[in-house]
């Protein structure tokens, strides 16, 4: 697993999380920037799931790949799901989706860097 593609979407899911935040506050919607940002999020993750793979493949440690896959398979729905409700729902609370996704996110690849490293 690549550190700085993990450090990269976890600082990006946490800021799209407080501008989600701050466009709920505002009580608006969702609007085009925070969906034009979880489309990159959702390319961010889907390359950090194609990097890790591949080194999930080329490595002969042991590591607990079936909770390691879940999570990526996880990782990548968050963003899609969140995005799917937020469209759903055109007002403040679709952007409330969208912070706990967002936040979500950060959280699952973190966990993703500890289930690599081999820390439980």
């Amino acid at each position: 697993m690549n550190n700085a593609i993990a450090t990269g979407v976890i600082v990006g899911a946490l800021l799209l999380a407080l501008a989600s935040l701050v466009s709920a506050v505002r009580n608006h919607a969702m609007g085009v920037v925070l969906l034009c940002g979880f489309a990159v999020l959702e390319v961010a993750v889907l390359v950090q799931a194609g990097v890790t793979v591949a080194a999930a493949i080329g490595d002969t440690g042991v590591r607990d790949l079936v909770t390691l896959y879940g999570y990526l398979l996880g990782s990548a729905l968050i963003p899609l799901g969140g995005v799917v409700l937020a469209l759903a729902e055109r007002s403040r609370w679709g952007s409330g989706i969208l912070v706990v996704a967002g936040f979500a996110v950060g959280v699952v690849t973190g966990r993703l860097l500890q289930i690599w490293q081999g820390a439980g």
